[in-house]
């Protein structure tokens, strides 16, 4: 009874929700309704002498607010102010200044919805709780932790008085090269969907209640393909198949819609020569009416300008304005020169170029969320109504997610963990960095500001002090950035001190990787890691000593140089600030790492691969070819982690070995701790189909997995379940189909075979 009275409330409050908004609508100009879809940058209003820069501190202009907000009337605002984090109680100043000025001073009252990036955490507010970046997140394969990452980040979100939050990315992370792969949840489509999911749930609450003044409406982007440049560069042209993008990158859009993501943001970048803004089979056709998202869509940062002025498939602004409204966009992040998108986009209406009909279904998607958030009634959140802002339980999920993300990939004659009283010589450019564990979107967009913010965490010389003792830990940093905000600039900060201070030292943890960037200034032409790091780690493994090799770095800089030479190696990724305390807890014990890794590791720069690459990309299927750096090849395997303990997995066992259509095979192991600590373990699935038409099958496929902590000793039974449909594939019509026949289900080091009969 009560679950029906609820779903009475829901099916209700969904009617009350259509008639306001067809009300308002009904009551509402074309100047108002094309105000509604676009979106400027905070700087636009901000005091100062120009629109790309606010004096500080910041204060909102009033003439400037007269004119977008209510003369041009304009829907939404996003991002801060001088690329930099304000406290909460600032945020709520600003926005309730913003929402009095739109909802008192316009005849329809209409609130501003304002957007905000939180990939991590709460971008750009100071004292927000910074999680590991997604990438790392994912790594801890770990479904609860990455929800309640979200739902952290969605509560700080509201206590700076934002309700809408650009968050999660589902990407494909599966392009090493490519400068934003740190923020997607990886290269495996049912990882990055089930982690995305989570990710939504945590924003938007279970029945994605963003009235909720803890949850938020998310966003989830870059819809659709927009990590697979051909060059590996930002914002560069992609050639993906049909059969490609219906395999590998809708799946995870298709389980955040499901999941009732209420947004979805634009790839900014051209898949098969069409600019994704300007393509209405994506935007329209697949992404609305065959996927059934009913929600908005919002532009990336000036991208309908960019029709016109990058990529030339129009002869003007207003040209561009016309092709991307047209194709299903609903709002436009202009950010700068709004005047020009209203002017053109009313005279478009008026000149019959864009129908109404269109601009009532992107107005009618806007005021839907702003009802749903609840922005009418309650345009702001105070501060004051969250204790729980930057609290000690936030920081220890922060923490936790951080020590369950972080992968020992290499641990040679048991290397770690090291004993406390062993003498240590940190070095590496990352050793005593905040910046670069934070990683990008930490307080501003490329991560520059980190050190002004995070001066209460722990870099990874400082938590290595603080638990193995002062007295045992030495610092030379060998290699250090420029922190002036520009990230290939790297210099030699007392390298040969670095190997003269080694031979005091019992074992060297040598911290290399990154600095942070994002988006166009992390573009790179060599994967290699940088020169200078590699003279570093070269002239200390000549040195004889034992080395630690920690990783803190965005993509899998190639290593194949010098990693042989190392004793252990740990992949931290960006592990948020927190990650130096997990790092130091790991490397002395205090932790059993358990990540493993999200995506393929390569080996050489000439030979990216995914898991689930072809079968005629291994050596093992191509008898007679000779040279074998063709060969599948990474340095590491998706899904490699080591543990402090060992585990142990019994034969599979299958409910039946003959699957039929409707049936769903259930798929049972035993999993045992043989070793002497308590341990988690990442259980994961794989199937192989052994034949399919025309399409050649990939060579396995991650279909499940679960983490478990096991004791010293103890054993566990994981179950899966499996159906027909996911074990299918893309044929080539595109169609989605499970044929009849033989496949494999790989579980660690076990395999069985089953038949599939439709």
């Amino acid at each position: 009874m009560f679950l029906l009275f609820c779903g009475y409330l829901t099916a209700n409050a969904q009617t009350d929700t259509k008639t306001k908004v067809e009300d308002l609508l009904k009551k509402m100009t074309l100047e108002e309704k094309v105000g509604q879809m676009t979106q400027v940058t905070l700087d636009v209003i901000g005091k100062g002498s120009s629109r790309y820069a606010s004096d500080e501190p910041f204060a909102l202009d009033e003439a400037k607010m007269e004119k977008a907000l209510v003369q041009y009337k304009l829907g939404s605002v996003l991002n801060t102010s001088n690329n930099r984090a304000r406290t909460p109680q600032e945020w709520y100043a600003i926005i309730t200044n913003i929402q009095q000025v739109a909802m008192k001073k316009t005849k329809n009252g209409i609130p501003v919805l304002y957007g905000i990036d939180a990939i991590h955490g709460e971008t750009y507010t100071a004292g927000a709780t910074l999680f590991p970046q997604q990438i790392g997140q994912a790594a801890t394969y770990n479904r609860s932790l990455v929800r309640r990452g979200a739902e952290i980040s969605a509560y700080e979100t509201r206590a700076s008085s934002i309700p809408w939050a650009f968050s999660p990315l589902l990407d494909l992370g599966a392009d090493p090269r490519f400068p934003r792969q740190w923020e997607s949840f990886g290269e495996d489509p049912y990882l990055v969907g089930q982690m995305g999911a989570q990710a939504v749930k945590g924003l938007e609450g279970e029945n994605n209640d963003v009235a909720n003044p803890y949850h938020v409406a998310s966003s989830v982007k870059h819809f659709l393909g927009y990590q697979t440049a051909v060059s590996g560069k930002d914002r560069t042209p992609s050639f993906i198949s049909d059969q490609a993008l219906r395999e590998y990158h809708i799946p995870p859009f298709k389980a955040a819609i499901d999941a009732g993501a209420k947004t979805i943001m634009i790839n900014s970048g051209i898949i098969n020569g069409i600019p994704v803004h300007a393509n209405y089979n994506i935007l329209t056709k697949l992404l609305k009416e065959e996927l059934g998202f009913k929600g908005l869509a919002v532009t990336d940062w000036g991208d309908i300008e960019n029709l016109n002025q990058r990529d030339h498939v129009a002869k003007d602004n207003k040209d561009a304005v016309r092709i991307a409204i047209n194709a299903g966009i609903d709002m436009s992040m202009v950010p700068y020169n709004y005047e020009p998108f209203c002017d053109d986009l009313i005279a478009l209406v008026k000149e019959g170029k864009v129908k109404m009909e269109r601009i009532d279904d992107a107005v009618r998607r806007i005021l839907t969320l702003k009802y749903e958030l609840n922005l009418f009634n309650k345009p702001t959140t105070n501060p004051k109504d969250y204790p729980k802002f930057g609290s000690k339980e936030f920081e220890q999920a922060s923490y936790q997610t951080a020590a369950e993300s972080i992968t020992l990939l290499k641990n040679n004659d048991s290397a770690l963990p090291l004993s406390k009283s062993v003498k240590i010589l940190v070095t590496g450019p990352n050793a005593n960095s905040m910046r670069t564990l934070d990683g990008a979107w930490s307080y501003s967009w490329q991560g520059e500001k980190v050190e002004q913010f995070a001066t209460k965490y722990h870099t990874i010389l400082k938590a290595l002090e603080l638990k193995a003792g002062k007295e045992n830990v030495s610092y030379v940093p060998g290699v250090s950035y420029k922190m002036d905000g520009k990230y290939f600039e790297e210099y030699a900060d007392k390298l040969d001190e670095a190997v003269t201070a080694a031979k005091d030292a019992d074992v060297i943890v040598l911290c290399l990787g990154e600095n942070s960037y994002t988006e166009t200034p992390g573009n790179l032409s060599d994967l290699y890691l940088s020169d200078l790091q590699t003279e570093l780690a070269q002239k200390l493994a000549a040195t004889g000593k034992k080395i630690i090799l920690v990783l803190n770095e965005g993509r899998p800089r190639l290593i194949s140089k010098f990693e042989h030479k190392m004793s252990a190696v740990v992949q931290s990724y960006l592990p948020g600030s927190f990650g130096g305390d997990a790092i130091a807890d790991v490397l002395l014990g205090t932790v059993n790492p358990s990540g493993r890794l999200p995506y393929t590791y390569p080996q050489f720069p000439n030979a990216l691969f995914t898991y689930y690459h072809k079968p005629s990309e291994s050596r093992s299927t191509t008898e007679g070819v000779y040279n074998y750096d063709a060969d599948y090849n990474p340095q590491y395997v998706f899904g490699q982690g080591l543990s402090y303990t060992t585990f142990k997995y019994s034969p599979i066992k299958l409910s039946t070995t003959s699957l039929k259509k409707g049936e769903t095979l259930t798929v049972t192991v035993e999993v045992s701790n043989t070793g002497k600590v308590e341990g988690k373990e990442s259980v994961l699935l794989f199937t192989s189909d052994l034949v399919a038409t025309l399409i050649t099958p990939d060579a396995k496929r991650l279909r499940a997995f679960d983490k478990i902590n096991l004791k010293a000793g103890e054993t566990k039974t994981v179950t899966f379940h499996i159906s027909p449909d996911d074990i299918g594939f893309i044929n080539a019509d595109g169609k989605k189909v499970t044929e009849e026949g033989a496949f494999t289900i790989q579980i660690a080091d076990q395999k069985i075979n089953f038949n599939y009969t439709p």
